[in-house]
């Protein structure tokens, strides 16, 4: 959910001002170890300072932000209050209304204390459970357990924290024990029913020992990423304590978390293409990157644990016990480089993989389309996961330039309207929506953004050239922010397209800068800073209404599964607030004389449809369900508890059965890729099948055909009875 808009010359006074900072900074600056505590004070000077003199809407360091850092910070480290006591909290306490006065004079005491606690506590922690997990439990017993975990108090005692953990671990290992004698009973009478003998079931002790063992490695490979975890981490989340101060959307990258965000926002990396996790002392490949040098190398497979890494022809590095990310970095590199994994296969033979680094692109970031089949009409489609853009590259592919290309090859199928998918499209570039929206209205504004000294610029498609005058829809949900936001609000704006989707989307209406701290420290050898993300303005509709909070609301309202749900930015701690400014001057689009009538007989649809009426049952029983924290400990009536969730959930099992009748079809260049990718074949066949079981493509291709003046003909009865029993 992030925009990040350049420094340039609406940001130059902040510049300016940072770059005072810098010059002060440079004459005393002293030389540090990495993991020195006088880094992290260097640290906080910087962020300070930054954040008071370039944040769009500073907070004021007091007690009040004091209060907010106290416990946003306690959260991060024990957000189920199974690690610190109370008596750990009475002798926290007395820093609450004192740690502004602390950053202010780069004093960490508060953190120290906190830190070195915490540590405690987890290696404390790692005995309670093996303990606990080392005999069978009491199903028997009339015990339950609370998992409203932020009502819950901390832990009185030694004693009360244990008992805290062995209700939870009780809660994991009973969960564990009625799957396995489900699938138990199943292997039995499947057995039966192909006239086998079943073999003996294994009784309620080995099922029972066995879910307790299942428990304890999962705890130890919980805790063994805990154990990965630096100071350097720890103060991540102190630090980032303070920025949510401000908003929600202002944070501090630590080097790693920068790096990743850069990844994230090209879609690009130079490396293997292999995603890793940590298995306990071990790194394990989970998946190949389609394309990628390790996929196109057919040797890595998924399973496989990295034992070593070389460099080409040097000195191979055992990795074991090393941290995830230290293992990661070793791994990428430059395009062209070589990397050596010694790696233990799945039938525990060890080899030796040699791999060319390359650029990777992740495929699951970038737009991808396909031709809609209805009674012989063609409509398009395109899935826009997020705005992308290389800041470093412009050569390298960014999403408008992306969607420029899928609206030319629809365009060559003869599509007669188009679908844009923005659902849980979290943002990106503001250039880039600004490019997006161009390729569907002539010249004229976009959105409109203010700085904190309230002057205003408006941000224009400045291209007369239209890509795409047809019919528009564009799909949106709750979780569809920022960048996605402003191009849904433009369209809505200037009545090119109609909205369909969530009754409002995210609601993000802030615009954030990256700030690289490295560059304030000269010639230090203290190690990358990191950087910081910032909120510097605000953005508003061309109408002059902000989409903070309010976010855009949809011209047809479709009922969704967390539509009851607190999700959106209204339900963030310390959102800025909504206002609105003068509108910007811009004429509508008249060359859509269907889009009342459309919306209109949408709604009616929607109204109607039985489908629709189950999906917002289901919605609310969600939001139900969410209030009900209390989970019996007793093995019967736990049983009890979950077969009637079962039993509920049944009712709703038949959304995921649906069928709309569409036909989905991949592009012809795409066609020949997959002739020579698996893999990619297997993406878009998973892909086509989700988007026939999609309820809301096929009323935004029932609101194409309004829109292009087709009848709507349908193969079964509007509502859909004959495929959702309700």
């Amino acid at each position: 959910m992030k925009i990040i808009l350049q420094f340039m010359k609406r940001n130059f006074k902040i510049l300016l001002l940072v770059l005072a900072i810098a010059i002060g900074l440079w004459s005393f600056m002293p030389k540090f170890n990495e993991g020195d505590p006088e880094k992290d004070k260097t640290l906080i000077e910087l962020l300070t300072f930054v954040l008071e003199k370039g944040h769009y809407s500073p907070a004021v360091f007091d007690d009040k932000l004091s209060k907010g850092v106290y416990a946003d910070y306690l959260k991060g480290l024990d957000p189920s209050k199974r690690f610190f006591l109370q008596s750990d909290l009475d002798e926290f306490s007395k820093f609450e209304t004192v740690i502004d006065d602390q950053l202010l004079k780069k004093d960490l005491s508060f953190f120290d204390l906190t830190y070195a606690r915490f540590e405690q506590r987890t290696q404390e922690t790692k005995a309670y459970y093996t303990e606990i997990l080392s005999e069978p439990f009491d199903f028997d017993k009339q015990e339950s357990i609370n998992t409203d975990y932020e009502k819950q108090p901390y832990a009185k005692s030694v004693n009360d924290l244990k008992d805290r953990w062995r209700k939870q671990i009780k809660l994991s290992v009973l969960s564990t024990l009625v799957e396995k004698q489900k699938v138990e009973g199943e292997l039995a009478k499947k057995a039966k029913e192909q006239g086998k003998t079943p073999e003996a079931p294994k009784s309620f002790a080995e099922l029972e020992k066995a879910a307790r063992e299942s428990t304890l490695k999962s705890l130890n490979e919980t805790f063994s990423v805990i154990k990965d975890l630096n100071r350097n981490d720890w103060f991540s989340v102190f630090v980032n304590s303070i920025t949510a101060q401000f908003d929600p959307h202002t944070n501090y990258f630590a080097p790693d978390d920068k790096e990743r965000f850069d990844t994230s926002m090209s879609g690009t990396l130079e490396g293997i293409g292999a995603r890793l996790q940590k298995k306990n002392d071990f790194v394990e490949i989970t998946e190949l990157i389609s394309g990628g040098p390790a996929w196109r190398g057919k040797q890595l497979e998924a399973g496989d644990l990295v034992l070593k890494v070389a460099q080409g022809e040097t000195e191979p590095v055992d990795v074991v016990g090393m941290r995830l990310d230290d293992v990661v970095r070793k791994i990428k590199g430059p395009k062209g480089t070589e990397v050596r994994l010694t790696v233990k296969k799945s039938d525990g033979t060890i080899k030796v993989i040699s791999i060319i680094r390359d650029q990777v692109e992740i495929e699951e970031t970038y737009a991808k389309s396909s031709v809609v089949l209805k009674n012989g009409i063609k409509y398009g489609l395109i899935n826009l996961p997020k705005f992308y853009i290389d800041f470093e590259n412009k050569d390298k592919r960014d999403a408008a330039k992306d969607l420029t290309l899928e609206v030319d090859r629809l365009k060559n199928e003869g599509v007669e309207g188009l679908i844009i998918d923005l659902r849980d499209n979290g943002g990106g570039s503001l250039k880039t929506v600004v490019d997006i929206a161009g390729l569907f209205i002539d010249q004229g504004p976009v959105v409109q953004v203010r700085s904190s000294n309230g002057n205003k610029e408006v941000l224009s498609d400045r291209d007369p050239k239209i890509q795409w005058d047809g019919p528009l829809v564009l799909m949106v949900n709750n979780f569809s922010a920022s960048a996605s936001e402003i191009l849904a609000a433009a369209m809505q704006d200037y009545k090119r397209a109609v909205i369909i989707g969530s009754r409002q989307t995210f609601g993000k209406g802030t615009v954030q800068n990256i700030i690289d701290l490295n560059q304030f420290v000269r010639g230090s050898s203290m190690g990358d800073l990191g950087a910081l993300k910032t909120t510097t303005q605000k953005f508003y509709r061309i109408n002059g209404g902000s989409t903070q909070l309010e976010g855009v609301h949809s011209d047809v309202a479709v009922p969704d599964k967390f539509a009851y749900v607190k999700m959106g930015e209204r339900d963030l701690e310390h959102p800025m607030a909504w206002d609105k400014i003068d509108p910007a001057t811009f004429t509508p689009w008249h060359k859509q004389a269907e889009l009342s009538k459309a919306i209109a007989n949408s709604k009616n649809r929607v109204m109607k449809s039985t489908p629709f009426q189950l999906m917002d049952d289901n919605a609310r029983w969600l939001e139900q369900r969410e209030k009900e924290n209390v989970i019996s400990l007793n093995l019967n009536a736990f049983k009890k508890e979950q077969q009637a969730l079962e039993d509920m959930s049944k009712k709703f099992k038949s959304l995921a059965e649906y069928n709309n009748q569409l036909t989905f079809n991949s592009l012809p260049y795409e066609v020949d890729a997959m002739d020579k990718d698996s893999v990619l074949k297997e993406k878009r066949s998973r892909w086509h099948e989700a988007l026939k079981k999609d309820i809301y493509v096929e009323e935004a291709v029932r609101v194409l055909d309004d829109l292009s003046g087709h009848p709507i003909v349908e193969t079964t009865a509007p509502n859909q009875s004959s495929k959702v029993k309700s």
